[in-house]
């Protein structure tokens, strides 16, 4: 027989997911090709939390002109980045051991397992992964699973979605997870308390553990007025700082 105590903690038990994204120098982790980008979102209860990894790579190699055109990543810039290995721990205790939700999870779990394969580490379990694309094509059955279409069906704006970006992605892909399981339906509760614990904890008195700075280089102002464009586009963004 469960006691009120017990019942009681077994009400409050928190489930944290970690929406996540990488960008790479190709399609081939096993033909060399490697990540150059990864970013992640957690969420607790499917409620962003605002903690983020974001971190640029250095792959170690050239980059090809397909790939530029793809995420903006020069090699000169990447150059000066750290290399997986020098950023894997920070990474591995963020995603820690919980469910990873990502789109198209084959490939950038095939990326990531590649990195710590060549630093002889364990893989990550291709279970821990929930796969959008394969949620999308279950509950839409023959519709386009892309990241795009689904932000058009979702009505999610991601009209300054001119490059690819591990965290802007991140960011779309969580409201499209959201939707796909059926809609934002957080705790009111809860989100008044992430609002008041946030605006009564001094920032330096509650760092992100594990993750270095968001961005290694200053955005320009085009950039910033870009991201603030997108982000007021979006009605209830769920990863709008909890203070806004």
């Amino acid at each position: 027989m469960v006691g009120p105590k017990q019942q009681q903690a077994d009400d409050h038990v928190l489930m944290r997911e970690i929406i996540l994204d990488t960008e790479t120098t190709g399609f081939n982790p096993l033909g060399g090709d490697r990540i150059v980008e990864i970013g992640c979102i957690e969420l607790v209860n499917h409620l962003a939390t605002g903690r983020v990894y974001q971190q640029y790579i250095n792959p170690e190699r050239d980059m090809p002109a397909e790939a530029f055109s793809v995420h903006g990543l020069s090699e000169a810039f990447l150059s000066d980045q750290p290399k997986f290995a020098d950023i894997a721990d920070d990474f591995l205790e963020f995603i820690a051991e919980d469910t990873l939700i990502i789109h198209n999870a084959q490939f950038d779990m095939g990326f990531i397992n590649a990195e710590l394969a060549r630093m002889d580490r364990p893989a990550v379990p291709m279970q821990r992964a929930v796969d959008t694309v394969q949620m999308a094509r279950k509950k839409f059955p023959g519709a386009q699973a892309s990241l795009d279409a689904l932000c058009r069906r979702f009505q999610i704006d991601n009209a300054n979605r001119t490059l690819h970006g591990a965290l802007l992605d991140s960011e779309l892909l969580a409201e499209v997870y959201l939707e796909l399981i059926g809609g934002r339906q957080p705790d009111l509760a809860l989100v008044e308390n992430a609002r008041m614990a946030a605006k009564e904890t001094p920032a330096e008195a509650a760092p992100v553990a594990g993750i270095r700075e968001p961005r290694p280089h200053t955005a320009s102002p085009v950039e910033l007025k870009a991201h603030e464009a997108f982000i007021n586009g979006i009605e209830n963004a769920v990863w709008r700082g909890a203070g806004d």
